[in-house]
């Protein structure tokens, strides 16, 4: 009884949190303008203790992103921004996995057990995708940016991937992604709007890069399939 009672405890306050995130539209009052007028004077600052920042900003992006607020990509070019190509790509690539890790077990902590209550044959029927396929699934999902990342995070919560699986197909999966918004981060005074990113080449390209381990697989499976007959 209690044990149940933490879970909806738990699980109240990490959904009043993204509600609530989500209600203030946090889009609105962290923007690309503002990030772009102040990084300068953050700047200043964190060079005056640039590993104590580093780890101070290494924890807020975790907790960002294991809340799951709105606010990715804006904190990955902050990164880039204040601390370089290669140290904020290191930062946000673990700490972009860690965050999603912690999101998928706030999930399947909070609303796995209530969910294959309710659900239990739609549930089996997609652990038994996830038991053979589940990481290629991921890694094409963790490679497109038109899929939420939160949304992939809470999801593959409730399926059977293991924990260690989920964390190393995403940081995996995330990096290329990373890389170019940690770079244009580097770059962000000369970039005017978040359009210049988010462009449908680059959106294109890294959701190609996605379908092809699946290609791979639908291939490799066809053939086999030839062989078997």
């Amino acid at each position: 009884m209690k044990k149940n009672q933490g879970k909806i405890f738990f699980g109240l306050i990490f959904f009043t949190i993204i509600i609530v995130s989500y209600f203030l539209d946090i889009n609105k009052i962290i923007t690309f303008e503002k990030i772009k007028d102040i990084y300068q004077d953050l700047q200043i600052l964190i060079n005056q203790n640039y590993y104590f920042y580093f780890f101070i900003f290494f924890i807020l992006y975790v907790v960002v992103t294991a809340f799951a607020l709105p606010i990715s990509l804006l904190k990955t070019l902050l990164a880039g921004a204040l601390f370089g190509f290669w140290p904020g790509l290191i930062l946000v690539s673990f700490a972009s996995s860690i965050g999603s890790t912690f999101c998928f077990l706030f999930s399947r902590y909070a609303l796995r057990a209530y969910i294959q209550k309710k659900f239990s044959n739609y549930l089996e029927k997609i652990n038994k995708g996830i038991e053979t396929d589940g990481w290629l699934y991921l890694l094409f999902l963790r490679l497109s940016p038109i899929f939420p990342f939160f949304i992939i995070n809470l999801v593959f919560g409730l399926t059977k991937m293991k924990t260690l699986e989920f964390y190393i197909v995403s940081q995996i999966g995330m990096f290329i992604a990373t890389a170019i918004f940690v770079n244009a981060g580097v770059q962000i005074a000369n970039i005017n709007s978040l359009e210049e990113i988010l462009s449908f080449k680059i959106v294109a390209s890294l959701t190609l890069i996605g379908i092809f381990p699946l290609l791979i697989k639908y291939i490799y499976n066809m053939i086999k399939n030839e062989r078997a007959n």
